[in-house]
């Protein structure tokens, strides 16, 4: 009996060190600063976007959230999925380089930690990543419009990454890229 009361003391003492291991929620204050980043963008009016001053703000607020972003994780803060997957879109909004390559890690470590809405944003950031360093994007996430310039994806490869693979990250295959660029291109077009 000794020995059972023993073993079932160990065994209950044991069960919250294993919880403590992997933590249910993420940082709060990534939380936050994800929900800001995101609220800019989802509430912005396409006219806003020719509004320099409106520019220069959402990058001045996304330059203070990336710094502090890169703060929380150089601090060893920033620990689950949800936390990755929130930092990776904010250096998403960066301005060089580094902050996409940055982004994609972060993605993938989200991807790693099991959130598997992730994917699409790995893609994504390894797109952004490639244009910034004079290279095609291989998925199709990234959109851009030259002035007086019909919006398009190019530089793009649209052969190195076959349909099945954007599938399984959550990127429209070629023929729902190609429909969804028509129906934008009518849109800016019917608004001129």
């Amino acid at each position: 009996m000794r020995h059972l009361t023993i073993a079932l003391s160990a065994l209950f003492l044991a069960t919250p060190a294993l919880a403590q291991t992997a933590p249910l929620h993420g940082n709060a204050e990534m939380a936050k600063l994800f929900a800001e980043d995101q609220a800019v963008r989802q509430n912005v009016k396409p006219e806003q976007y020719n509004d320099m001053a409106f520019i220069e703000r959402m990058n001045a607020a996304d330059d203070v959230r990336r710094a502090r972003t890169r703060v929380l994780l150089d601090q060893g803060k920033l620990t689950t999925a949800d936390d990755y997957y929130a930092a990776a879109f904010v250096f998403q909004h960066g301005d060089k380089p580094e902050d996409y390559l940055l982004a994609h890690s972060l993605a993938i470590a989200s991807v790693a930690r099991g959130k598997a809405r992730a994917s699409w944003i790995a893609a994504a950031t390894l797109d952004r990543y490639l244009q910034t360093i004079g290279q095609k994007q291989i998925y199709g996430t990234q959109w851009r419009q030259a002035d007086n310039m019909p919006l398009t994806r190019d530089p793009y490869d649209r052969q190195l990454v076959p349909d099945s693979l954007r599938t399984a990250l959550n990127v429209p295959d070629l023929a729902e890229q190609d429909q969804e660029l028509a129906e934008m291109q009518a849109e800016r077009a019917a608004a001129k």
